[in-house]
């Protein structure tokens, strides 16, 4: 876009400021509307790539409750299995001093027997329990679960500074990785003490029922506690796509002002043209102006409050 001022007409411009102004004004409108229309698009492309990086973090949010489904569903297989070991033969109770007696036999016993030791205590490790989040972060997660209106929401979501959230989602799935780290060697050397019982002779059954007990209560305890830190981490990433969504409206809002700021300064164009043809420069000369004041002041506005 181009604007340019014929020499006949410039001929009939006024001497002196008010005509330089009254030359200058349709190029200076051109330059103010091109600089709109470029924002408009870039704020528009900036509302695109936030709903796609939304898009993106929506899956991950789901692919954290399917783990937190799949262990759930693990965890309650496991109390089930256990339940009906104790309805079939009553209240079972392992015999710790035959099973340690038992593992201290095997090849490399000290990390059968420090495993040993955890599932005969019943405790998980401390870090079962999900790290703690900031107030604001609770508040909405507790707005969302509600169903509070989408005004209620978007309120808990924006008092939330995005680097705050990105640090606790991080610091959640830290958690549980730490968390599966710790248990690995359990699982791995109750899983060795497991196979050592069940290619043993015949007169071990009632060893082999134990244990199978034991790791059957342990395993319930351990997908429960690690359902709970997957649902934990599917929660924040269902804030963070609420904050990444309200991100995308903003600028899908200033693409449409900014636009609405170039039809404006457009309109100033023209209105400044014709009056540099026309008999009475003066009064179109001030429509133009004040299309052109208004659409930069509220260019400014746009980018600045919105």
């Amino acid at each position: 876009m181009k604007a340019e001022i014929p020499a006949d007409i410039k001929a009939t411009l006024p001497e002196g400021k008010w005509g330089k102004i009254l030359g200058m004004t349709p190029v200076i409108m051109t330059v103010v509307a091109t600089l709109l229309a470029g924002l408009s698009t870039s704020e528009m492309t900036k509302a695109q790539y936030v709903r796609a990086l939304a898009a993106q973090q929506q899956s991950k949010a789901g692919d954290q409750w399917a783990f937190f489904q799949a262990k759930r569903l693990r965890g309650a297989i496991q109390a089930g299995a256990l339940d009906t070991a104790q309805l079939t033969v009553g209240d079972i109770a392992p015999d710790a001093a035959r099973l340690r007696a038992f593992a201290a036999t095997l090849p490399d016993s000290a990390p059968l027997l420090g495993a040993l030791d955890t599932l005969l205590s019943g405790e998980l490790p401390p870090q079962a329990a999900a790290p703690a989040l900031a107030p604001e972060i609770r508040t909405a997660l507790d707005t969302i679960e509600r169903g509070a209106p989408d005004t209620e929401v978007a309120a808990a979501v924006r008092a939330i500074a995005s680097a705050a959230l990105a640090d606790a989602l991080r610091a959640a799935q830290d958690h549980a990785r730490a968390f599966d780290e710790t248990l690995r060697p359990i699982v791995t050397q109750g899983d060795r003490l497991g196979e050592a019982i069940d290619a043993s002779d015949a007169a071990k059954k009632t060893l082999g029922r134990d244990f199978a007990v034991l790791r059957l209560s342990y395993s319930s305890m351990r997908y429960d506690a690690e359902a709970k830190l997957n649902q934990s981490i599917a929660r924040l990433y269902d804030v963070q796509v609420h904050q990444t969504n309200l991100t995308a409206e903003r600028h899908q809002r200033r693409s449409t002002r900014f636009f609405y700021g170039m039809l404006g300064a457009q309109a100033a164009v023209l209105v400044s043209t014709f009056a540099i043809a026309a008999r009475r420069r003066s009064l179109l000369w001030s429509l133009a102006a004040s299309a052109g004041l208004v659409a930069v002041s509220f260019a400014a506005y746009v980018y600045v409050f919105l």
